[in-house]
C-alpha cells in the first residue's frame, strides 16, 4: 500500500459509523497478541476537557523525561494526529505499515462472522500495537465516545481512570439524563481500579462514587476550595492547586484550570505507583501545554479566535471566556452538527455578536448554512456554504480591534485552522 491507499482502507469503514461494544475491537486485539496488555495506560472519560487534560498530562510526564503515546479524537488539520509519542505525529509509512499488518486480521475476524470494525475500532487498535512496539512509558488515551463500550475500554486495567466534567451530549447514543450518560462514562472504571474526577454535577458525581463503591475502586475528588485563581487574561493563567504556588498555564478560560488541577492531581496519585514527578516537571508541563483549537488565537489584530464547542456546556465555557478579551465588534462564524442542542446553543452564543455568519461543517451530520441561518433568531445573520467562502467575509468585516469567533464544530475547527494560519489570514491582512 501506499499512504493514500491505506487512508482508503481507514475510510472506507467509515460507512459503519458508530458502533458502541467491545466484542470486535477485543477480537482484534486478541488477534494482535493483546499489545494493550503491556501498557501503562491512563484513562481519560467526559463530556469536556478529555483533550486538554490528556494534553497537561502528557506534558508533564514528557518533562519528566518519559516516553508518552497520546490517543485522542478527533484530529485537526491531520489524521496522524491521532497518535503520538512525544508530541511527534505517528509517521505516514508507519501508519500505511500498521494498516498494512492490520488488513489480514480484519479479514480473518470477518471470515470468521465478525462485522466489519468501525474505522474508530481499527485505529485503536493500531493505536495499541504502534505504542507497544514504540515501547512507551505510558498511554494516555482519550475515550472516543461514552466510556463503558467505546472501543478504548477493550484495556482490562488502567493506572488512572479519570472523569472530566459530564454533561449532556450524545444523548442518543448514551441516554438523556445526567445519572445515565454519567454510568456510561463511569464505565472505564476499573476493579480495585484507581480514580480521579473532578467537582461534578451532584447527580453525575453519585454515580461515579455508586461505581467506584461496587468496583472496590479509590476515588479522588477534585476539590473546588483546593484551587485559587491568581490572574486571568487571554495569555495566561495564574493559580495555586494545594501545595503548589502559583503554576502557570497558556491554555484560556476559567475551565482550562480546573482541566490543569485535574491533571496534577492525577499526577499526584501516580505516586501510589512509586511513580514520582517532581514540582519543577510539573510547572514546566503545564505552562508548555498547549491545545490547538481551543479558545486558541490565531490573531491578535484584528483577534481572531478559533474554539471547538460542539455542546452547551463548550458553549457556556466560550460565552463565559468573551471576557478575558478586548474587543469593540465581535463577528461570530458558526457552523454546527444536527444532533447538538442547537436552539440552547444558538440563544447563548448568537446575543453576544454584532454580526453573525452562518456556515456548514465538513460532514454529513452538519446543518447546510442556510439551515442554520433558519434557526438563528435574527434578521441580520448571512449564511456561505462555503467555510473558506464566510472566513474570508468574517475577515473583510473585521477592523484591527474587532474580534473575530469561529466556533460551534470541531469539523469546522480544523480545517479553518489550516486556512487562516496560511492562505486566508495573510492574503487578507
Amino acid at each position: 500500500m501506499d499512504y493514500q491507499e491505506a487512508m482508503d482502507y481507514i475510510n472506507n469503514t467509515n460507512k459503519f459509523g458508530i458502533k458502541l461494544g467491545l466484542d470486535i475491537i477485543s477480537k482484534i486485539l486478541k488477534n494482535m497478541g493483546n499489545p494493550e496488555k503491556n501498557l501503562k495506560i491512563i484513562h481519560v472519560a467526559g463530556t469536556n476537557g478529555k483533550g486538554s487534560t490528556c494534553s497537561f498530562l502528557s506534558h508533564i510526564l514528557r518533562c519528566a523525561s518519559y516516553k508518552v503515546g497520546l490517543y485522542t479524537s478527533p484530529y485537526l488539520e491531520c489524521f496522524e494526529e491521532r497518535l503520538r509519542i512525544n508530541g511527534e505525529n505517528i509517521p505516514k509509512e508507519k501508519l500505511v505499515y500498521y494498516v498494512e499488518y492490520i488488513k489480514p486480521i480484519i479479514d480473518k475476524i470477518i471470515e470468521e462472522g465478525y462485522d466489519c470494525p468501525t474505522e474508530f475500532e481499527l485505529i485503536t487498535a493500531i493505536a495499541f500495537k504502534y505504542f507497544y512496539d514504540e515501547e512507551v512509558d505510558f498511554v494516555v488515551l482519550e475515550v472516543g465516545l461514552g466510556g463503558r463500550f467505546d472501543a478504548t475500554n477493550a484495556i482490562e486495567k488502567s493506572l488512572l481512570s479519570i472523569i472530566t466534567t459530564i454533561d449532556y451530549d450524545h444523548m442518543d447514543r448514551l441516554g438523556n439524563t445526567i445519572e445515565g450518560i454519567a454510568y456510561e462514562k463511569a464505565g472505564i472504571i476499573k476493579q480495585n481500579g484507581n480514580v480521579v474526577s473532578c467537582f461534578q454535577n451532584i447527580g453525575a458525581l453519585n454515580v461515579i462514587k455508586d461505581v467506584c463503591k461496587d468496583k472496590n475502586a479509590t476515588l479522588t475528588i477534585l476539590d473546588k476550595e483546593d484551587i485559587n485563581i491568581k490572574e486571568m487574561t487571554s495569555y495566561k493563567q495564574i493559580f495555586d492547586f494545594k501545595g503548589f504556588k502559583s503554576l502557570e498555564i497558556r491554555l484560556i478560560g476559567k475551565h482550562q484550570v480546573y482541566n490543569a488541577s485535574l491533571a496534577v492531581l492525577a499526577i499526584i496519585n501516580l505516586k501510589k505507583y512509586n511513580i514520582n514527578i517532581d514540582e519543577e516537571c510539573i510547572r514546566k508541563g503545564l505552562v508548555d501545554t498547549t491545545w490547538p483549537g481551543r479558545l486558541e488565537v490565531i490573531s491578535r489584530s484584528p483577534l481572531v479566535v478559533i474554539d471547538g464547542a460542539h455542546n452547551l456546556q463548550g458553549i457556556r465555557v466560550l460565552k463565559d471566556a468573551l471576557e478575558l478579551f478586548t474587543y469593540k465588534k465581535l463577528i461570530l462564524v458558526v457552523g454546527m452538527l444536527r444532533d447538538k442542542d442547537t436552539e440552547n446553543m444558538l440563544n447563548l452564543i448568537v446575543p453576544e455578536a454584532d454580526i453573525v455568519i452562518a456556515t456548514m461543517p465538513i460532514s454529513d451530520r452538519a446543518y447546510t448554512a442556510e439551515e442554520l441561518s433558519k434557526r438563528i433568531k435574527r434578521a441580520d445573520v448571512v449564511h456561505f456554504e462555503d467555510i473558506d467562502a464566510a472566513a474570508r467575509y468574517a475577515l473583510s468585516k473585521a477592523d484591527s480591534d474587532d474580534m473575530v469567533l469561529f466556533s460551534g464544530s470541531l469539523y469546522m475547527i480544523g480545517h479553518l485552522r489550516s486556512i487562516l494560519k496560511n492562505v486566508i489570514f495573510s492574503s487578507s491582512h
